[in-house]
């Protein structure tokens, strides 16, 4: 019998906060995947390994893991009782674009400082009414993660030859809901149906189908944070209907959709019981401390 994994995801009131995470997998793999936000993750108990920028990386104690958007990666846990994480998706207006070649580089910050401020905004974050703290501990995050990731920059010039694989991604990006087909995005493209997909595919580590569903479980998983019933959200985000969500979501995810947002549950009644970091390290009642 397969253990149903515990999740609790919320919007919070809070700009630049796309979606808070918080998961317990025994079992579940993710598939490579994509988002269109950056991914801030944290380890509470097990471990994971991962795949992203065709290298292998984990998540030893203590580390602090900065995914960055539009660059696939997979995820499975590292030990035999799984593992237990906590996530905060953040928008392009707390990092920009710039800064996706260098987290790509070395996503897994050995930062104690950075994990303990990630906690306490983490604790922010699931309380109703500490908005202002939430910013305040978001505001020190954000720049501790850019002071880790300016020195790269120099090692990563803007990519002025973007090939077909890049403009099939823009293409699929503008016909999120409607689709494409392969043969259309070809002439579109100006390429060959078989040379897009092997230079898509080359490209990204990710073939342009899986890509285009991954992208539209992403955009369903937000509207159904909003409140949007299963079946709107599954239609709204270019699935042919609720069953051929739950699919996906369920492949990428490890839960169907009904069960990641139950439309009846606030923001504290999702998030369940939070995981205590070793040492209470995220157990800061203020923004006063800075450290």
């Amino acid at each position: 019998m397969v253990a149903r994994p515990e999740i609790s995801a919320w919007r919070p009131r809070v700009p630049g906060v796309a979606e808070v995470l918080h998961a317990h997998f025994t079992e579940h793999a993710y598939p490579m995947h994509v988002h269109d936000v950056w991914t801030l993750l944290i380890v509470d108990d097990g471990a994971v390994r991962y795949d992203l920028n065709r290298r292998e990386h984990g998540t030893p104690h203590d580390t602090v893991s900065l995914l960055p958007p539009q660059v696939p990666h997979n995820g499975s846990s590292a030990t035999a009782h799984g593992f237990r994480k906590r996530v905060l998706y953040l928008d392009l207006t707390q990092l920009d674009e710039g800064f996706i070649g260098p987290a790509a580089d070395s996503p897994d910050l050995a930062d104690p400082l950075l994990r303990r401020r990630v906690g306490r905004l983490h604790t922010a974050l699931a309380r109703r009414g500490d908005e202002l703290e939430a910013e305040s501990r978001l505001a020190l995050v954000a720049d501790r993660l850019r002071g880790h990731l300016r020195p790269r920059l120099a090692a990563h010039p803007p990519n002025a030859g973007r090939g077909v694989a890049h403009t099939l991604r823009e293409l699929l990006d503008e016909r999120l809901t409607d689709g494409v087909s392969l043969d259309e995005a070809a002439k579109l493209v100006h390429a060959h149906p078989t040379h897009l997909v092997r230079a898509f595919t080359a490209a990204f580590g990710i073939a342009p189908h899986q890509y285009l569903m991954t992208r539209r479980v992403e955009r369903a998983r937000r509207l159904l944070l909003d409140g949007r019933p299963p079946a709107e959200a599954a239609t709204a985000s270019g699935f042919y209907d609720q069953p051929h969500l739950t699919r996906h979501f369920k492949r990428i995810l490890g839960t169907t959709p009904g069960r990641y947002a139950p439309r009846t549950a606030g923001p504290e009644r999702r998030r369940g019981p939070r995981p205590a970091a070793p040492g209470g390290n995220d157990t800061g009642n203020g923004p006063r401390d800075e450290g």
